[in-house]
């Protein structure tokens, strides 16, 4: 089910908020000012729909929209009035914008169509496991939509783990893989590595990273 963020929705727009709902959307709302804080604690969002209507200006839009809070598999949508289009800033990076009012089948299309964009064919430079994010583009980790703050070899050996999803990796293949062929260290390095890791991509709710008794660690696929 696509999770959808409606930000800033107006009395008007509750029931279009409704008929996504019964679409099949997974439909939460919020105020503007909330809505950099949800994304930052790691909810997570597939299409953030951003209503515009009555925002006298978009700078605030803008920020959020140019936050690293949102992952890159989010698509973004614009909801403006027809009064607004031709003085719409072309340089805010939404995916695409309707026009209010819309017709719910419309923006339910273009929401699913933004959607698949995202989780398409462009996306060669994303590994996805659950809600686990990796861009190797721009060496950025998502848990949800949560930003996680890892080291380089946190991020190499992450990256790793997750290209090789459901394989059981020994330690002295993460090691050579890794940290190289010359690294003097030992099997200890790893583990306080992963241990590491755990810490910043999971919680008691989550596991995503397994260890196999005497041979090594595996990322299960979700």
């Amino acid at each position: 089910m696509t999770a959808l963020l409606l930000v800033d929705a107006t009395e008007e727009l509750q029931p279009l908020a409704e008929e996504l709902a019964r679409a099949g959307f997974r439909v939460r709302a919020c105020a503007l000012a909330e809505a950099a804080d949800r994304l930052a604690e790691g909810e997570t969002v597939d299409v953030l729909v951003l209503n515009l209507t009555e925002r006298a200006g978009d700078a605030e839009a803008a920020r959020l929209l140019r936050a690293d809070t949102l992952a890159p598999h989010t698509a973004t949508i614009a909801v403006v009035a027809r009064h607004q289009v031709a003085g719409l800033d072309r340089d805010l990076p939404f995916d695409d914008f309707v026009t209010f009012p819309a017709a719910p089948d419309e923006l339910a299309a273009r929401i699913r169509r933004a959607a698949r964009r995202k989780t398409g064919g462009d996306d060669a430079n994303l590994i996805r496991c659950g809600d686990l994010t990796i861009d190797q583009a721009s060496y950025r980790v998502f848990v949800g939509n949560r930003p996680v703050d890892l080291t380089y070899k946190e991020y190499e050996l992450l990256r790793f783990l997750a290209s090789n999803q459901d394989k059981v990796c020994t330690r002295e293949t993460l090691l050579s893989r890794v940290w190289g062929y010359d690294f003097y260290g030992g099997a200890r390095t790893v583990d306080v590595h992963i241990r590491r890791l755990r810490s910043k991509i999971e919680d008691r709710d989550h596991t995503l990273i397994e260890t196999v008794r005497n041979v090594g660690y595996r990322l299960r696929a979700i």
